[in-house]
């Protein structure tokens, strides 16, 4: 019921714009692979305790890649324990101080990303290339509408698409000029139709994977609203390698609303895909606190599937024909259970939290148990 259906429905696929791949770590970015979902702690990095405590989080939450800021020395010295325990692949945030990109590519960083407004000279950035090279790192170019280069504020008069791309590609320049090719780039603002133009003017001009993002987008929902319809734009048109939702909250946020960012478009798939009504006076069960709970309770569930939790049956039975699991809310204090888009059996209010959890559980472990029997990839993979 998960499985992709662009071959028979056209209108549901999406032309991914064709990168070259680079890697970071083990996690593969661009080319075919799977878009990736990173996010970025925010804890002391010079404790190291606390930013693994949080990579872990993150890990937990389905991140593929995890940036950590490298401000001063203290933090790359304790980069050297983060990156030898984390488990996902760090990239190095690099400000103003080239000699800490330097000190992080020696610490273990699989990525190092570098503002390049901020970072200084060409000769600086000649010397964390070098350490890029001498370690295995790749690099992400990261031009921000906030920090421009002096000389392109002055060209252009303000940030515009045209400035940044102009800066990404100038220092994409200097990469390949020194035969550097690991690099990824991005061109990020606060204002999503900035963000998006630019991006669109670069996904022309390169063909380096791209880094996504409306940076600073603001707290949870709004944030989430101002990067679904920034990055939902480029992704449709298949602009994006590798995402980062940049929400004021929680990092596992970030990580939960980029992942139902990608799953709303068919790109990737991961947990379960719940379909819920937004609940009228004809429900038979209070279908807002059923579908909070749930969302709750199946958090842990990574194997991806799909359950529909509708109110009453109008659009109940149409929407259970295309998920694994379904519940329809009726009369007399009892909804109908579907599996498989098919009608299964009745089921009373009371306990139907917990018989709907153990279903899904279940269907998760015939799900997994088909895959690894099918010898197929992992759950995480692009829709085909």
């Amino acid at each position: 019921m998960s499985s992709d259906l662009s071959h028979v429905r056209p209108w549901r696929h999406i032309e991914r714009r064709k990168s070259r791949q680079i890697m970071v770590g083990n996690v593969p970015v661009g080319g075919d692979a799977p878009i990736t979902v990173q996010s970025m702690t925010n804890t002391p990095t010079s404790d190291a305790a606390a930013t693994l405590e949080q990579i872990r989080q993150l890990e937990e939450a389905g991140a593929d890649i995890v940036r950590v800021s490298c401000p001063d020395e203290a933090s790359t010295t304790a980069f050297r324990t983060i990156a030898r325990e984390s488990r996902v692949p760090l990239v190095a945030d690099i400000h103003f101080h080239y000699k800490r990109g330097i000190e992080a590519a020696q610490a273990g960083a699989a990525c190092l990303r570098i503002n390049p407004g901020n970072i200084g000279s060409a000769d600086r950035v000649r010397d964390v290339i070098q350490a890029a090279r001498d370690h295995g790192c790749s690099m992400r170019i990261g031009v921000n509408a906030g920090s421009l280069e002096k000389e392109l504020l002055e060209k252009y008069g303000e940030p515009c698409p045209e400035a940044m791309v102009e800066s990404a590609l100038n220092h994409a320049r200097i990469l390949q000029d020194h035969d550097f090719h690991e690099f990824k780039i991005s061109v990020k603002a606060s204002d999503p139709f900035l963000t998006v133009a630019a991006y669109q003017q670069l996904a022309e001009a390169i063909d380096c994977p791209l880094h996504l993002g409306v940076t600073e987008a603001g707290p949870l929902r709004s944030g989430t609203i101002k990067s679904a319809i920034g990055m939902g734009n480029m992704l449709w048109a298949g602009i994006g390698d590798t995402i980062r939702v940049s929400l004021a909250a929680d990092p596992v946020e970030e990580i939960k609303v980029g992942f139902d960012i990608l799953k709303s478009l068919g790109l990737r798939h991961r947990g379960v895909n719940i379909i819920a009504c937004p609940s009228c006076a004809r429900q038979g069960f209070n279908v807002i606190e059923t579908v909070g709970i749930l969302e709750e309770r199946l958090a842990h569930v990574t194997t991806p599937m799909s359950l529909s939790i509708i109110g009453c049956v109008v659009n109940g039975p149409g929407e259970a024909l295309y998920t694994d699991v379904g519940f329809t809310g009726g009369g007399a204090g009892s909804g109908m259970v579907y599996v498989n888009g098919r009608m299964a059996h009745k089921q009373h209010n009371d306990g139907m939290i917990d018989h709907i959890v153990n279903l899904v559980e279940a269907k998760a472990a015939e799900l997994d148990a088909a895959r690894a029997s099918a010898g197929a990839a992992p759950a995480l993979e692009p829709a085909e």
